[in-house]
């Protein structure tokens, strides 16, 4: 069991990230923990962890924990025994079988005399049969890091994993074996991931927002529905509330309408009746006061709804907030873009493809690039952008205009300003008040613009490069997406989601996200084995 108990954590010399959060991860328990990009999630895991000390709070735990990362650069110093944290014990093993029976090496050991045989079969249950632990770690694909540390479960034989986004980079034999882990996985299991297959594998969902981590007792489906629930109550509540407003508004002006004509009637009444000066005073007075009273019960009671209305109105979810409009291609439909026969290409001696390949993109079309890690989808892509030439085979190209969008977002220049980043990209000559209009439809408000693009989360990146692609003179006819819904949350795939499915050009998405590419409407694909 994990507990973890008024939990707050602030990086060095900057603002509070969350406070006071708690909850318990119990025995033979799986939880998905979700939220928006820079709510916290990844900080959150790494502390339950105990990768990362929080600011404030108690954490509890009686089982052993081991932790798969999001990203493995800080690895790559070391071998992949190094990274998994099992070298010592390897060497200890070796020395004593080379006669060296230290009581150092047999404490080190700990009797595990089967490391070896159990780290083969864990790397090879991972597809990576053979791979010796001594290579570094530099050497491996972002897919291959991400096995080696799901094969280090087995290894380590752990009572609670934690796992942060653990499907990036994994192609879909990689995935596929990752969901039977998690389907068949004994031990209690804390996930990060924005993949709705995994999350759907899980049998509670926790939500991490500035408002603290609320749980719901159900898959990432039961989680949707639930929030679609409290989002209806939500907005029939701003509805209400906004429904007292006015009719309060209504309600106190008719009521100081009503006074004024009765004041009119008595001043009228008292002037005619000729009463003293200091008679006629003090009923003005008292009129005035009562005056005064009313427009203070009302005031209080507007002033009480307008605070509600307002704070609601806050809450509403940013993605309710944005909509996005892509012009559509000059292309007419059907226009073959590319076209190639029998093309292949070879690294060193070996061919990328067992076989040539030949294929057609026409405008219009919605095409996904599929293949395990290393089958050449970045080569094909390169190919069909122009900016490499099959070494034998046929490729023909139309004149087009393309925009290639990588899982980096390479497109957004890091030495950048935001404002500076949409200023590169307005070819159509807005003016600024325009440009700074755009940018707050997309949710970078005035606190963004002159922050620096390499600052941005995955999704601020994502929104930022849709804002840029507004902003062209002319709309690409074709946008090309590489693994675009990795390292982005739920909301922010959403909102590409519906941007690419505002968007009449030509698609091609390489991408292992399967309801991604069911929901952006791809119809043809290229398997490359």
């Amino acid at each position: 069991m994990l507990t973890l108990q008024n939990i707050a954590y602030s990086y060095p010399g900057s603002e509070l990230l969350f406070d006071d959060i708690s909850f318990t991860l119990d025995t033979h328990q799986k939880i998905a923990l979700v939220g928006n990009n820079g709510s916290g999630k990844s900080t959150l895991l790494r502390i339950a962890a105990a990768e990362l000390f929080p600011s404030a709070g108690v954490i509890t735990c009686d089982e052993e924990r081991y932790y798969v990362p999001q990203h493995f650069g800080q690895f790559d110093e070391l071998t992949i025994a190094g990274a998994l944290r099992i070298e010592a014990k390897l060497l200890a093993l070796r020395d004593i079988l080379n006669g060296a029976m230290t009581d150092h090496n047999l404490t080190v050991l700990a009797d595990d005399w089967g490391i070896e045989e159990r780290c083969a079969a864990a790397l090879a249950t991972w597809g990576l049969q053979g791979l010796d632990l001594a290579t570094g770690m530099s050497q491996l694909s972002g897919g291959e890091k991400t096995k080696v540390f799901l094969a280090g479960i087995a290894i380590h034989e752990p009572g609670i994993v934690m796992l942060d986004e653990p499907s990036n980079h994994l192609d879909a034999a990689g995935r596929a074996l990752l969901y039977d882990y998690i389907s068949s996985a004994k031990q209690d299991l804390l996930v990060v991931s924005h993949d709705r297959s995994l999350l759907n594998l899980l049998d509670e969902t926790c939500e991490l927002s500035p408002g603290g981590i609320a749980c719901y007792g159900g898959n990432y489906d039961f989680y949707i529905a639930q929030k679609a629930n409290e989002d209806n109550a939500f907005l029939q509540d701003l509805k209400s509330k906004e429904k007292e407003l006015r009719k309060a508004r209504i309600v106190e002006r008719e009521a100081m309408e009503r006074k004024q004509k009765l004041d009119a009637r008595g001043k009228k009444k008292q002037e005619k009746s000729g009463l003293p000066t200091i008679s006629m005073n003090t009923l003005r007075n008292n009129a005035e006061k009562s005056t005064s009273r009313m427009k203070g019960v009302h005031a209080e009671k507007i002033g009480s709804l307008s605070d509600d209305v307002t704070r609601l109105r806050k809450e509403l979810p940013e993605a309710d907030k944005m909509k996005i409009g892509f012009d559509n291609s000059a292309l007419h439909k059907g226009k073959i873009l590319v076209k190639a026969n029998g093309i292949s290409f070879r690294y060193g001696e070996q061919e990328l493809w067992q076989d040539p390949l030949s294929l057609e993109v026409r405008s219009g079309m919605r095409l996904a690039i599929k293949g395990r890690n290393g089958s050449g989808k970045t080569t094909l892509i390169r190919m069909l952008l122009g900016s490499l030439l099959p070494q034998s085979g046929t490729l023909d190209r139309a004149e087009f205009k393309s925009v290639y969008i990588d899982q980096d977002y390479s497109i957004i220049d890091s030495s950048r300003s935001v404002y500076e980043q949409v200023q590169d990209f307005n070819s159509a000559k807005l003016p600024e008040h325009e440009l700074k209009r755009r940018l707050t439809h997309f949710l970078f408000t005035q606190h963004y613009w002159e922050k620096g693009s390499g600052t941005l989360s995955g999704g601020e990146k994502m929104r930022l490069a849709l804002c840029c692609l507004s902003l062209t003179a002319a709309p690409p006819d074709m946008i090309i997406l590489d693994e675009p819904t990795n390292n982005l949350d739920i909301q922010n795939a959403a909102i590409l989601t519906d941007a690419i499915n505002q968007y009449r050009g030509t698609l091609v998405v390489v991408s292992h996200d399967a309801l991604f590419l069911a929901e952006v409407g791809v119809t043809e694909e290229i398997d490359l084995g």
